[in-house]
Formats: C-alpha cells, structure tokens, sequence
C-alpha cells in the first residue's frame, strides 16, 4: 500500500549499456554521457522520502522512456518505420535525431553502425519501454485509489542553459495539460523561494510521460522537473559534486509542499 500520494519518475539517469549495443556505436561510449541525466539519480535517491520511485537502469541511448513507441520512432534508425510515410508525422523530437531511439549523440549524426530491425527495436519497447510505463502506471493508480489524487514527479538534469541570467531550474506541465495549476503554481513558488532562477514550460515543457500518465481531470497530476547539471555535479559535470545535497534539500522541499497540498485535497474530497 502506498504511503505517499507522489511517484517520482527517474528515466534518464540509466547507465547500464548492454553489450550488443556498444557493438553497434560509431563513437566512444563515454562520448553518449551527455544523453544521460547524469547522476539524477542520485539527486532524487538523497530526497527520496515515503514515495514511491520508478528508476531506469538502461540509458536513454537505448531506449528513450520519455518518447511515444509510435510517433517517435526514427525511419534513419529503425528499419521497422517506413521514412515516406512517417516523415509527414514525425515529431520535432525525431526530426533533431533524438527520437525513441537516439540518433545523434557524441557529435555523430548517426550514432549506429546500421538500422536497428524492426524485431530489435519492438525487444527493447517490450523489455524497457513498455514495463517503465506500467510500473508508473501502477503506481499512479494505487497513489490514486489510497488517497483520491496523485501527483508524478518526472525528474530530469539537463545542461545549463545560455544567456546572462539562465533559469537554473525549469518546470513543465505541458502548458498546463499534464497538472491542474494549483500544483503547477505552488511548486514554481517553492523552486522560486529556493534561491535560482526558475522557468516554466521553456524550454523543457514534458514529454511522453507526462502526456501519457497524467490525467489532471481524473485526479492524476505531473510535473517534470529540469535541474541544472553544474548545480550537483563537479565541473566537468560528470561526477555528484559539492552542490549535491543543496540539491537533494530543494528537491525534498518541493516533494514535501506537494505532499501536503495533495493531501489537503484528500481532506477536502473526503469531506464532500
């Protein structure tokens, strides 16, 4: 039984590279570092409270959790996707060469030795695609029938952004489809009150995750979540460094605020 209305949701921090994949790679596989949240994991393991979390182990070079199985699929990847007839609906996402499998990675256009077959690609929907989303999926509804609402937590790292002032921290509710404004508002005060500079929906707005396991309206809520690498990791931004545990208590706060706002509307449902 759930003790928490919240599920956090790490996709992209895996770093478990199988071997039949490193023998397909054009580059180096610690040039495919960038593709990965690197080390969020251990942001979100630090903060992690009574909610349940759902952590990839496989990389995002694999298999990206956070794209559809249908729509983001690469016809310069996949032979399985017919390049005619897809190009009309392919995603910005598949266009850039980061698709359901990525493309582009380490200053390759193409990351691949080959096309992936159709049979190879379905094996790692089936093995890791598939199985991360219904244990979300689980977790959500079991948050939900416990305590009439649920809220995901969909934690990512991404690379600091440019300008003078870059916001340090974005969060995204896919333009308020994924999460009822209440809680979208309330966790932008508390990253706000938390000292960096904040966006929200721009430039990471939330993906496939996000648009297929919330369902605002039914009571399921999610928020993505970007935090900047250099706030945790040391300067080459690839190991945990000094920043770690003023990250890990930003995020402990924000997994509290939310908890107690999920909660009172528990209250407020079982009092109607």
């Amino acid at each position: 039984m759930p003790r928490s209305p919240l599920v956090v949701s790490v996709p992209h921090a895996g770093r478990d590279y199988p071997p039949e994949m490193q023998a397909l790679l054009t580059v180096p596989l610690a040039r495919l570092a960038p593709l990965e949240d690197r080390f969020v994991d251990a942001v979100a393991m630090g903060a992690l409270g009574a909610e349940v979390m759902i952590l990839a182990n496989r990389p995002r070079g694999w298999i990206d959790l956070n794209r559809s199985p249908v729509r983001d699929r690469d016809p310069q990847v996949d032979a399985g996707v017919d390049g005619r007839s897809f190009s009309a609906m392919a995603s910005d996402k598949v266009r850039s060469g980061i698709g359901l499998v990525p493309r582009r990675a380490g200053g390759a256009d193409n990351m691949w030795r080959r096309k992936l077959t159709a049979a190879e690609v379905a094996e790692r929907i089936e093995r890791d695609h598939a199985p991360y989303h219904a244990a979300l999926a689980t977790a959500l509804a079991a948050a939900h029938a416990r305590f009439g609402v649920a809220l995901l937590l969909d934690l990512h790292s991404m690379p600091p952004l440019p300008g003078a002032t870059p916001a340090r921290l974005v969060l995204g509710d896919r333009y308020g489809h994924s999460c009822a404004a209440r809680f979208t508002d309330l966790a932008a005060q508390v990253l706000r009150d938390s000292g960096l500079p904040l966006a929200v929906n721009h430039p990471y707005a939330g993906g496939h995750i996000l648009n297929s396991q919330a369902r605002p309206r039914a009571g399921i809520h999610g928020l993505q979540v970007e935090i900047d690498r250099s706030l945790y990791l040391d300067d080459a931004l690839d190991r945990p460094g000094p920043g770690l545990e003023a990250t890990v208590w930003r995020v402990r706060r924000l997994l509290d605020a939310l908890t107690d706002a999920t909660l009172g509307d528990m209250r407020r449902i079982a009092a109607e």
